[in-house]
């Protein structure tokens, strides 16, 4: 267990707590990675129930045994840690890279757009998925995108942005699901249910919100969420059989952390 110096100097602050970035903040904490997860103040996850930003909301959030709590200080995160589980503080804009200094930026954001990360934050800093430069805004870049390259670092230039979902069960732009309208969300579908295409899921203040394909809704957005028009609010996995999964970090993050834990070992040597 580190003194509140020694944890300040080995910490890996991780921007983004979403299902993605949860496979990260996973791994780094199991590879005993002391870990400070920075979010924003109204989160706009689906895959809630395999994401550690949940505990914006919900104070604390368990996945896979592990505990997620809500900090409000740097002090408290410290205490957090010190408790054996992973504080998560709201921090849009990062400020506690500056006053932390930690050795590792992870930006896990999945924004597919760099928010503000410099490469110049840390000794490692790290960009998951499309919208980051190696070598120019950040030291490595992990691919997210589906297919023989998942979880590849990348130490020069970028990874592609398709803007088409990965395929799964022969579906992809079909299995996401886009807010139809600009309102206050209301839910009629859990996680976990098994659906039929033409199924309604949610509500929006009147207008109807269908899934197109049948499958298990693997992610919704939480009830009474504001959502504007065209942002992601759900999604459905047609393979059945991945019911249990709904509960389980997918193999995508899985794959993702591994090319994060890499490269952090990589660049720190």
């Amino acid at each position: 267990m580190y003194t509140f110096e020694e944890w300040k100097k080995n910490l890996i602050i991780v921007r983004g707590g979403g299902d993605i970035a949860t496979g990260t903040i996973y791994k780094l904490y199991q590879s005993r990675f002391p870990v400070l997860v920075l979010e924003i103040a109204n989160p706009s996850c689906i895959r809630r129930t395999i994401s550690f930003c949940e505990a914006v909301f919900d104070k604390k959030v368990e996945v896979e045994g592990v505990t997620a709590k809500r900090a409000e200080s740097l002090e408290d995160a410290f205490a957090i840690y010190g408790q054996g589980q992973i504080p998560v503080m709201i921090d849009e804009n990062g400020s506690m890279i500056q006053e932390v200094q930690p050795p590792v930026v992870v930006d896990a954001i999945l924004a597919k757009r760099n928010l503000g990360t410099k490469i110049t934050d840390a000794p490692a800093v790290i960009g998951v998925g499309p919208g980051f430069c190696a070598g120019k805004d950040v030291d490595a870049v992990i691919e997210t995108q589906r297919g023989h390259n998942l979880g590849r670092v990348i130490y020069e230039g970028e990874a592609p942005n398709t803007g088409i979902p990965g395929m799964i069960g022969g579906y992809a732009k079909e299995r996401v699901i886009h807010a139809p309208a600009t309102g206050k969300l209301h839910i009629l579908r859990q996680i976990g249910e098994i659906v039929e295409a033409g199924d309604i899921l949610a509500d929006i203040e009147g207008t109807p919100v269908k899934t197109l394909i049948s499958g298990v809704v693997r992610g919704m957005i939480r009830e009474g969420y504001d959502v504007k028009k065209g942002l992601k609010i759900a999604d459905v996995d047609p393979r059945v059989k991945e019911q249990e999964n709904c509960y389980h970090i997918s193999d995508k993050a899985r794959c993702v952390a591994g090319g994060v834990l890499e490269a952090i070992l990589h660049l720190l040597k």
